[in-house]
């Protein structure tokens, strides 16, 4: 058994074609560095009934929290440039009732995690402090969760 490691992890992004359907061709977006986990917390809803002297549960919805962070080192000729792209075309989809979606794929994997999200307004401005790497975050807004489907081999992005 392979145990898995990040190294070779790849962030990827496609704007759908036809509403609802993964998209079969996924643009990779460069130097990202970390991506932040999207943990399921399931609620829970008090089933109990007026004669239960213990509370009884049963499994609500599972929540993803909402948004999602992704961080890149900023290199101006591709992050950054493959950022504002991103951007540019999530916005596009969404004035055409088109969503966003993210994959991360393991290189010794078949499948890949996939998550339909939104992307802000704008490209926020990172920290900066002094002897240390330039990185800049994006915040996602996750509207479903697909989870591991098929992977799709992303293409590198194009200048």
């Amino acid at each position: 058994m392979a145990r898995l490691t990040t190294l070779g992890v790849k962030f990827s992004y496609a704007v759908e074609t036809v509403k609802g359907t993964k998209p079969a061709k996924f643009t990779q977006l460069e130097e990202a560095s970390s991506i932040g986990g999207i943990s399921l917390d399931t609620e829970q809803i008090d089933v109990s009934a007026l004669e239960d002297y213990l509370t009884q549960y049963a499994a609500g919805r599972q929540d993803t929290g909402g948004t999602w962070e992704i961080e890149f080192i900023m290199d101006p000729d591709k992050s950054v440039k493959q950022i504002k792209k991103l951007y540019e075309d999530s916005k596009t989809a969404k004035t055409t009732g088109l969503a966003t979606w993210f994959q991360v794929s393991f290189p010794d994997m078949s499948d890949a995690f996939f998550v339909i999200a939104e992307c802000g307004r704008e490209i926020p401005m990172p920290e900066i402090a002094q002897n240390e790497a330039a990185t800049m975050s994006i915040s996602l807004i996750i509207n479903t969760y697909k989870g591991l489907d098929t992977k799709i081999e992303p293409t590198a992005a194009t200048e």
